[in-house]
């Protein structure tokens, strides 16, 4: 690529847009930032602090006083991982585990749709972003945090395809639950990102689609060099 740009990857849930986001930004040399584990450790934290919980309605307030008394959500993506890939850190702490559970993954949709924590995390990832070089996954990155990035992808796929997936990713951690509560997992986050208030769960005009239902991460890898020649980049 001639000049360092923003990549903004958007897209439903359980697509593979971390994976495809890694690759990409390994490829070229670039820092992937996974917006997604940021909102995931906001859950975490809520949940932890009683401020949320399946089953139940978000204490919107007592969340935005225990924000507003922090200087920072102290998330990091340190280079930990066996294979060589970052994990996601809150306060000191390795909790990629941890954001990735089911309990999490039920309430983050509620979370993230309130406007003063996606106020809190868009901040911080335009001071990221602004060093350019960078590959971003998400919900509104193309739309909302970095409606100017010089590439934008939105990544799709079947529901019951992303059902497959996220349940093989939930039972190789050793997570006991089964398909039809994943499928149901997935819908009602997928009503919640596209119904939110704000910033909700769109394509942006001058994005790329991407429908991996039926790709494999090389196959994705493909399609995205062939695009990066297209465009010129």
């Amino acid at each position: 690529m001639t000049s360092r740009i923003i990549i903004a990857v958007d897209g439903y849930s359980s697509t593979g847009k971390s994976t495809f986001a890694k690759a990409i930004a390994k490829e070229l040399g670039y820092v992937y930032i996974d917006t997604g584990a940021m909102y995931r450790a906001v859950t975490l934290l809520a949940i932890r602090k009683g401020c949320a919980g399946r089953g139940r309605a978000v204490d919107a307030a007592a969340l935005e006083a225990l924000l507003s008394a922090r200087p920072s959500v102290d998330v990091s993506f340190r280079v930990s991982g066996p294979d060589g890939t970052s994990e996601t850190w809150l306060d000191g702490e390795n909790v990629e585990s941890s954001i990735r559970t089911l309990e999490v993954s039920g309430v983050v949709s509620h979370i993230a749709a309130l406007p003063f924590v996606r106020d809190f995390v868009d901040r911080r990832l335009r001071e990221i972003g602004a060093r350019k070089g960078v590959v971003m996954d998400g919900r509104d990155i193309g739309t909302a945090v970095f409606p100017d990035a010089e590439l934008k992808i939105f990544m799709t796929a079947r529901p019951e395809v992303r059902a497959r997936r996220r349940l093989e990713e939930l039972r190789s951690r050793g997570e006991i639950t089964d398909y039809a509560e994943v499928l149901r997992n997935i819908e009602e986050r997928d009503y919640m990102d596209r119904h939110r208030k704000t910033a909700p769960l769109v394509k942006a005009a001058d994005a790329v689609e991407l429908d991996n239902s039926d790709m494999t991460v090389e196959d994705q890898m493909e399609w995205f060099r062939n695009l990066i020649k297209e465009r010129k980049l």
